[in-house]
């Protein structure tokens, strides 16, 4: 396994073979040099009044826009007819909200106004387009031009996916689920065990509870049955055939963890695609935290950046001082393995957004210049470039999804956005580099971006009256004089840097002016080969993966998983594309060596030994545990840790609703015998193995399987 220092030069490299692609050439699994706009489609523009009132799904629709809970008319069409206001801003990927069929009742709300599923995340068919957006026949056509019309305009398109459940429990169509048109269950008569009927989560830091609960009386779908496994996976399948890039996977928190690795598998290996999920936390020391970095690690689905988001929002938006910042980044860097995959944001659709909460557009430039700049996939939420926001009783849900009131060109905030998605294109460091904390105080931050020899450097100064001299700033920038690549928008200047030793180059003392933020940048043309990323992280043989860096020349050479060579589907001089060889699974540094005989640096990667198989392992009357111990599983093959027994590393912890016996739903693979055991980890780290023989299971070739064992005393 590769240190995090390794890995990051090694992803570095990779980034830069996308670097020199237009952005419709080059693959959906890189996405770190993306800007993605979020969309929430109704609320955008209204391309096709058409379909403001469908008959299926009539009287849901306001005209007048005072109903907040109500469809107000924008649609696909209406996305698709902006798409050039939106490449103008140097947006490169749009996250639309769910496009699937949604409820076509009204529930009256508790002063019997009607409301609707305008935001769409009361999916009825995932398998249909959803007629507010498309057409009365619920076709693609509508979803396929704008895929089209994105694609030309070198923009990817991220669908917001919600397979933790389908419509409301107790009213409406009580959860009602359909396959392409035709009805297969709903909440209240439920024989087949499509859904999980327990309450409300009451207790956030439960895992049991987070996972198998119902969130806001949505009808919680049962992940484990074999009947809602192929369909969420076929119906990803349908979305990948129809031209999506990637996924936005809703409250991956509250769906079966364990099954969502299979899921993961599945669409890596349909094709191309990035993922990256919602797990809400306001810390990193959120009770479920470590939790949702070894998802993530581990998974192959990345996430929305929940606890930077948490110190963007203190810092800029309430003056908070930059180490809560620093300190984000410093920790989410040792616990992710893959943190330059994180989605940071400002703000969403279901948080205030940023002018509610500190009205100062200063404010909000410099928070966007951070996310542009910063590691991790910057998000953006609809309407930001135009200061759109309405504080009606505090700004919160519905009010921070108004209609979108404009469509400028030349607001300070589309300019930045524009200049700063150039600059991320165009310089690997922001994409692929390491991070460095340079120079700080309570309302200034310095810091730098570097993959090889690639640096960008930037200085933010928040204060909105007080200037700040900055002495004994040091930058791996060669020496020379460098203007502020954002041509003095925000208030920057020139510098001059004096040469130096060790990446250490002084920078002449100079003064950052109140409300200031300044981007210095430098490339360099190396020779060797570098790798700068590797999409998906994880994956079984036979599935391709995207190898994107520099210098790989126009000649195919080799890629190899560690002593193991791969075969080259496509070599560019920036991008690769291999499938994974059949080797051992396990953890691997795949490397890439030119046709000159020039060896890269190398990038972790985790083969699989099969096809992932949810499978629920559980196992009677565990070892005794006292508060802080959990029982674990490990195993004989990477997906059951190869035996670890850590933490971090061991498969769990397992869930225990009916003491003493515990059960987690963990993808293995797929026709597979394996051999395993359950553990008890101690809160003091001790563990405590079963006795007895390994227990075996073979694992099915397709579908679903269970495990049932008892603990060997």
């Amino acid at each position: 396994m590769l240190n995090k220092s390794t890995r990051r030069a090694v992803l570095s490299a990779l980034v830069f073979v996308a670097l020199f692609l237009s952005p419709f050439i080059s693959r959906a699994a890189d996405f770190r040099r993306e800007v993605v706009y979020q969309i929430i489609t109704d609320r955008f523009f209204d391309g096709n009044s058409a379909n403001n009132n469908p008959a299926q799904s009539s009287g849901l629709y306001d005209s007048t826009k005072t109903n907040w809970r109500a469809y107000w008319g924008g649609d696909l069409q209406g996305i698709q007819q902006k798409m050039s206001y939106l490449a103008g801003m140097g947006v490169t990927a749009i996250w639309i909200s769910p496009p699937v069929d949604n409820l076509n009742t009204n529930i009256p709300d508790g002063n019997g106004n009607p409301t609707a599923s305008y935001h769409g995340y009361q999916g009825r068919d995932f398998k249909r387009i959803e007629e507010h957006s498309g057409s009365a026949s619920n076709a693609w056509t509508d979803f396929d031009n704008l895929v089209t019309a994105a694609h030309s305009n070198g923009i990817k398109v991220i669908v917001d996916f919600a397979p933790n459940h389908s419509t409301q429990d107790n009213a409406g169509e009580f959860g009602a689920l359909y396959d392409n048109g035709t009805f297969l269950g709903n909440y209240t008569s439920d024989s087949n065990g499509y859904f999980h009927h327990n309450g409300n989560i009451s207790n956030w830091d439960d895992r049991y509870q987070v996972q198998y609960y119902t969130l806001f009386n949505l009808a919680d779908l049962n992940q484990e049955h074999a009947t809602v496994d192929a369909y969420m996976k076929a119906s990803a399948l349908l979305f990948q055939q129809h031209g999506v890039d990637g996924f936005r996977i809703d409250a991956i928190k509250h769906i079966t963890w364990g099954w969502q690795y299979s899921l993961a598998n599945s669409i890596y290996a349909n094709g191309d695609s990035f993922l990256f999920g919602e797990w809400y936390q306001t810390s990193t020391a959120d009770p479920l935290y470590r939790d949702s970095y070894k998802y993530t690690n581990k998974s192959g689905i990345s996430m929305l950046d929940f606890p930077l988001n948490t110190a963007i929002r203190n810092v800029f938006g309430s003056n908070a001082n930059f180490s809560d910042i620093d300190a984000v980044l410093t920790a989410e860097a040792a616990n992710f393995t893959w943190d330059e995959d994180l989605v940071t944001f400002i703000d969403n659709h279901d948080m205030t957004r940023f002018l509610t909460l500190l009205n100062n557009n200063n404010r909000l430039h410099q928070a966007l210049a951070f996310i542009l700049t910063q590691r991790g996939v910057p998000c953006i939420y609809y309407g930001t470039e135009q200061y759109l926001h309405n504080d009606t009783t505090g700004g919160g849900d519905p009010y921070n999804r108004p209609m979108m009131n404009a469509f400028s060109t030349t607001t300070t905030a589309y300019t930045l956005t524009n200049r700063l998605s150039t600059l991320r294109r165009n310089n690997p460091a922001i994409g692929y580099g390491s991070t460095q904390q340079r120079w700080m105080n309570s309302d200034v931050y310095i810091y730098e971006r570097k993959f090889f020899g690639n640096t960008v450097l930037v200085a933010i100064n928040k204060n909105e009256t007080t200037s700040y001299p900055v002495t004994g700033l040091n930058t791996a920038l060669p020496a020379g004089t460098y203007a502020d690549t954002l041509t003095g928008l925000l208030g920057g200047s020139s510098i001059t840097v004096a040469a130096g030793s060790g990446g250490n180059n002084p920078v002449s003392n100079f003064t950052l002016p109140a409300h200031t933020v300044a981007v210095w940048s430098f490339t360099e043309s190396p020779a060797a080969p570098q790798v700068g990323v590797i999409g998906p992280t994880v994956a079984h043989p036979g599935v391709r993966v995207t190898i994107g860096g520099k210098n790989f020349g126009t000649t195919t050479g080799t890629v190899k998983f560690g002593t193991t060579t791969a075969t080259v589907n496509s070599w560019t001089a920036t991008k690769i594309v291999a499938t994974v060889p059949v080797v051992t699974n396990g953890n691997y540094n795949v490397t890439v060596t030119n046709s000159s005989a020039q060896v890269s640096n190398g990038i972790q990667f985790t083969v699989l030994a099969a096809k992932l198989i949810p499978v629920t392992f559980t196992v009677f009357n565990a070892s005794p545990t006292q508060t802080g111990d959990y029982i674990f599983l490990t195993g004989n093959t990477v997906e059951l840790s190869n035996w670890a027994t850590t933490w971090d590393a061991a498969v769990g912890p397992m869930l225990t609703p009916n003491y003493p016996n515990w059960f987690l739903n963990v993808s293995v693979p797929a026709g597979t015998t394996l051999q395993f055991k359950f553990i008890k980890i101690a809160a003091n780290g001790t563990v405590t193995w079963e006795a007895g023989a390994n227990h075996t299971y073979t694992v099915p070739a397709s579908g679903v399987g269970f495990v049932n064992v008892n603990w060997q005393y």
